[in-house]
């Protein structure tokens, strides 16, 4: 196992210098660049021209792209195009709110999701089923900006249950409470589509697993049915499960530019929202090197979950 992750782990270095270098080079190929969004229109073009030359853009973009690679193998992100503030200070002022609020969304997704999966799949085409088919498809197909919208109007404008956005109540003291109840229409917002993802993938492959011969025997034997669908099936049943959760981890930061937006959420989504805004160069780079990784780190926990679920599975030196 040790030498299957370090070799996955060498693997993803020219991943992620490939992936540096596509985003580089299409961010550079949309119209303007940091300086047009941030002189004042009234300065003279030899004025534009000077602090365009002091922020390196007058060079050619493989000198550019060389320039911030060169920064970034010593450990640097390089300095925001904005503020002058390291990209560093900036991304990390930002990630805990939104890894909160992405390990929020998917641990309510999945509490909520497989439940429900194995439900409909063990009364397949019961009452249970099909609510669980419908929900699972408008979790899928409501937009989140939608759902968000419409959570804020009936829970927090209505009922005046939850807080319109922010993390907390300004001015108030630090309390769990507070803080959880910011939380709440968010992590149900952003957990939508993944809940019915989930729900989806849960229901197939427990359908594939029950109708097997080794749960037949277990039923057999006179096992408990809980005991037969928890222990042997639906532990069988999770490896898709496991894989849809590597991937839907990273993608959450993604997800969260809306909701973020709506919420007034003040984490990674924002940051990049604005970073575009501003083309903010250093900084773009910076969250998709980290989205990137967080993808690969996705990938790899999902690996390694596969042998923890699945005894049978093994990774040897060639695999």
């Amino acid at each position: 196992m040790t030498k299957y992750i370090l070799r996955r782990l060498l693997i993803s270095i020219p991943v992620l210098f490939g992936v540096t270098v596509i985003a580089y080079f299409i961010m550079t190929l949309a119209p303007g660049d940091a300086v047009d969004m941030l002189v004042d229109p009234g300065l003279s073009p030899q004025d534009i021209a000077l602090k365009r030359q002091a922020l390196g853009l007058d060079q050619p973009v493989i000198v550019q792209y060389g320039r911030w690679l060169g920064q970034l193998v010593q450990g640097n992100l390089g300095y925001s195009f904005y503020n002058r503030r390291p990209v560093t200070e900036r991304i990390g002022e930002r990630l805990g709110a939104t890894l909160t609020l992405a390990f929020m969304s998917l641990l309510f997704s999945y509490m909520v999701a497989i439940p429900i999966g194995v439900l409909a799949a063990v009364r397949q085409y019961s009452v249970w089923d099909y609510i669980a088919t419908v929900f699972s498809f408008l979790g899928v197909s409501v937009p989140s900006f939608f759902f968000g919208l419409l959570l804020i109007y009936f829970f927090a404008l209505k009922l005046d249950l939850f807080p319109t956005g922010g993390t907390h109540t300004i001015g108030a003291a630090f309390s769990l409470s507070d803080r959880l109840s910011h939380l709440i229409l968010p992590v149900m917002v952003l957990s939508l589509q993944n809940t019915g993802a989930v729900m989806r993938y849960t229901r197939s492959s427990m359908l594939d697993v029950i109708h097997q011969d080794y749960i037949r025997a277990a039923r057999a034997k006179g096992l408990r049915e809980r005991v037969v669908l928890f222990r042997h099936a639906l532990r069988n049943a999770l490896i898709p499960v496991i894989t849809l959760a590597g991937l839907q981890f990273p993608f959450l930061l993604g997800g969260a530019i809306i909701t973020e937006q709506i919420f007034n959420w003040p984490g990674m989504g924002r940051l990049a929202v604005e970073a575009i805004t501003q083309r903010d160069y250093p900084t773009i780079m910076g969250i998709n090197l980290l989205a990137a990784i967080m993808v690969i780190t996705g990938n790899l926990l999902a690996d390694v979950l596969y042998g923890v679920v699945d005894p049978r599975i093994r990774y040897t030196e060639g695999g």
